[in-house]
């Protein structure tokens, strides 16, 4: 298995605990974790992320801009037990939302899990408003396939929202490349 991926600006290369300050640059910061299950984080809690993400090399990955060696954010593909079904996931540093970078990874991501991880389906959610990440998971080739009402807990927003779910299925996404 491979265990880093390359796009035209972007290397995925696997968490080491080096990426400390990088990864606690945006996981600690509310504003950039208003719609994820995890966060603010403590030093503590961004160690012992980065222990788990570094023990699962060619799932977990950092996001590193090519041209500057910056790390911008993570991303994950986690198969399931069958080595059927792959669920995506990603958290970029608000400073490098909007430029393209997580359509760019989550492209990578649906190929690497249809051609080199032989997946059958892939899948991802995200809540409703979060506009940015429908867009990216639209721009990979999946399609809105539900809504649950009040799905999941916003913890900056401290209220449930509304959870849109994804996916895409092997066959489909060979038809369209």
């Amino acid at each position: 298995m491979k265990h880093e991926l390359q796009t035209a600006r972007l290397l995925l290369r696997p968490v080491t605990m080096d990426d400390f300050a990088a990864v606690h640059a945006w996981a600690s910061v509310p504003e950039n974790v208003r719609w994820m299950r995890f966060g603010p984080n403590s030093e503590e809690q961004t160690r012992g992320w980065l222990t788990s993400a570094a023990a699962k090399p060619g799932y977990e990955f950092v996001v590193v801009l090519k041209s500057s060696g910056q790390v911008i954010g993570s991303c994950r593909i986690d198969p399931d037990e069958a080595g059927d079904t792959g669920t995506l996931g990603w958290i970029l540093h608000r400073d490098y939302h909007g430029r393209g970078y997580g359509t760019e990874f989550a492209q990578e991501l649906v190929r690497y899990g249809f051609e080199d991880l032989r997946l059958r389906r892939i899948t991802s959610t995200c809540a409703a408003e979060n506009i940015g990440s429908s867009r990216i998971m639209e721009r990979a080739g999946m399609r809105r396939e539900g809504l649950r009402v009040k799905g999941v807990w916003a913890r900056i927003d401290k209220e449930w929202v509304d959870q849109a779910e994804y996916g895409v299925l092997a066959e489909e996404w060979m038809a369209k490349s």
